[in-house]
């Protein structure tokens, strides 16, 4: 077979690929339509057809949703991250217990945990630049102190170690920042332990992940899982108190998006 036939052949794959992905993508098939998009490698193309689909109707959750996916693809983290998070908050409206929302999440994580990672790598290597351009300076503050101090050498050595080990034990802290370790309590389900995404509080005072306590309503049955009393689906409230602290931590901490 010649290279032109050849050719020919993965160009009719490439459209029947495309053709694969717009039918899926019509018919709410997300998945599928990943799959077919990423088979013919062109998230470019899906960045155009998902824009042109947000300014048809700007709360379609499956364009910001594929849009986003798309954009992070192109290594374009903040916008793509952006997108996510909307079609996160437009899932969450229609159908907070919708599988599409556990997705849009699982991408979401794994795009913020990657931009902290990429982050993390260029703090961690300014950080350790920095260390040993200051021990290079104590250095050569203690090479000088020597030949000026004379009768005073084990004074000066004694300082110099003092000084580095304060030096050090204030890089350590810096980097103990972007070290993992574990989420409070405070910020977890009580039935998952999971960090929290959308919290909810109820009447007794005990906050849950939405999905999960509606997951209970539905396969349990009405009742609060702690506290065992009567409990319905109009009776949960938006934690925002939590839902900010959880946030915050995120921010501050973004190797915990690696914990979903």
């Amino acid at each position: 077979m010649g290279p032109g036939v050849a050719l020919s052949g993965a160009a009719k794959q490439a459209e029947l690929l495309r053709k694969d992905g717009n039918h899926y993508f019509q018919k709410g098939r997300i998945g599928a339509a990943i799959e077919a998009y990423t088979e013919r490698n062109d998230w470019k193309k899906v960045e155009e057809d998902c824009r042109r689909a947000i300014q048809l109707d700007s709360s379609s959750v499956k364009a910001h949703y594929m849009l986003g996916l798309a954009l992070i693809q192109n290594k374009e983290y903040p916008e793509g991250i952006k997108h996510l998070e909307k079609a996160l908050d437009l899932g969450r409206g229609a159908n907070p217990k919708s599988y599409i929302v556990e997705e849009i999440w699982q991408e979401l994580a794994k795009a913020k945990y990657r931009e902290w990672e990429q982050a993390s790598t260029e703090r961690s290597w300014e950080l350790q630049t920095l260390k040993e351009a200051c021990e290079a300076a104590l250095e050569q503050k203690y090479f000088l102190d020597q030949s000026e101090l004379e009768g005073f050498v084990d004074e000066a050595e004694i300082a110099h170690r003092n000084q580095l080990k304060s030096l050090r034990s204030v890089f350590e802290k810096v980097a103990e920042a972007d070290a993992p370790s574990e989420v409070p309590d405070y910020l977890c389900c009580k039935i998952t332990l999971d960090i929290l995404r959308d919290p909810v509080i109820t009447p007794s005072g005990v906050t849950y992940e939405r999905a999960v306590i509606l997951d209970h309503f539905h396969k349990v049955g009405n009742f609060d899982p702690i506290t065992r009393e009567l409990l319905d689906e109009s009776q949960l409230v938006p934690n925002l108190a939590i839902k900010e602290a959880v946030q915050s931590f995120l921010d501050k901490h973004g190797w915990a998006y690696n914990t979903v």
